[in-house]
């Protein structure tokens, strides 16, 4: 058998090694990023690594386990309190460029935003040539329906599931006042990804994202500090300011962020994700209950 159309069935890393700067969204410091290839003896998956003055301080494998709730991001915590947040983007684009094994360094806690979008990931991995490895790709199939829903029935529902597919596959629905309702169906494939996803970028009411760096300078946690126009398509009235970058940019970031997040699962999915306004704890949610329950998925490896 053959993997879904437009993945490799071989796993595979970085041709050479990769550095981005930037600042944080969230935290809005600068900071430095190097992306190192894995070899077939190194771990399956990504790690990510903080570093200080030259010194390890954490090590922290892409895991379900190691996630903490954060507001409007994607964060993994250690043992010891070191922190990686905002790697929801990163994830996204090392899985759908096919880098399945490689060490993440960055020497301040939150991975740069960038533009906002996935974009400049993409083009950077690319740049760098993808290395094909021995060991066999591995995907995750949904052998059943998993669902995580809140106020179902309700105005304000939100819900998200995954079901069985012969490919990996999104339905996605969002509303916005002033913009309706958004939506995205298709095939996930690394093509589709990185045409019709990456570019969309992160996104918001310049209203509401006042009210929120203020509160979050009142509770000690560092919130928005880092927005600006050059990485947010910024919302005001029923307009964004600039315009829209690709049609519905606004589904296709939640796309994106959903893709990242269902990568915490540590592979690609054989499966159709259907979610209704989904958010980065609904995601974690799915995923988190879908590993949880193993009789719902199983190891997938195809040959050539």
């Amino acid at each position: 058998m053959r993997p879904p159309a437009g993945w490799s069935h071989r796993e595979g890393t970085l041709g050479r090694p990769l550095a981005l700067s930037g600042h944080g969204l969230h935290t809005g410091r600068r900071v430095n990023v190097s992306i190192l290839p894995g070899n077939a003896g190194s771990a399956r998956g990504i790690v990510f690594r903080r570093i200080q003055d030259g010194r390890v301080l954490a090590e922290l494998p892409v895991s379900p386990a190691l996630r903490r709730g954060q507001p409007l991001c994607t964060m993994l915590e250690a043992s010891g309190g070191v922190r990686v947040r905002t790697i929801e983007h990163l994830l996204a684009s090392l899985l759908t460029c096919e880098i399945d094994r490689a060490t993440v360094e960055l020497d301040a806690e939150e991975v740069p935003i960038l533009d906002g979008s996935a974009r400049p990931w993409i083009d950077a991995i690319r740049a760098c040539g993808r290395v094909e490895l021995p060991d066999a790709k591995r995907f995750i199939r949904v052998l059943r329906p998993v669902k995580i829903a809140d106020g179902e029935g309700t105005r304000d529902e939100r819900s998200i599931s995954i079901e069985p597919s012969r490919v990996y596959e999104m339905t996605v629905r969002n509303d916005l006042k002033g913009f309706g309702v958004l939506r995205w169906d298709g095939v996930l494939t690394p093509a589709s990804f990185a045409d019709e996803i990456a570019p969309s970028r992160s996104y918001g009411r310049v209203k509401w994202a006042i009210p929120a760096i203020l509160a979050g300078y009142v509770r000690g946690m560092p919130i928005l500090r880092g927005a600006r126009l050059s990485c947010t398509a910024a919302i005001v009235g029923n307009r964004v300011v600039g315009g829209m970058r690709v049609p519905d940019e606004f589904v296709r970031h939640r796309v994106l962020d959903l893709v990242g997040d269902m990568a915490m699962a540590g592979s690609p999915l054989i499966g159709r994700v259907c979610a209704l306004r989904p958010s980065h704890e609904m995601n974690y949610r799915l995923v988190a209950e879908l590993l949880a329950t193993r009789d719902a998925w199983e190891w997938a490896e195809f040959t050539a």
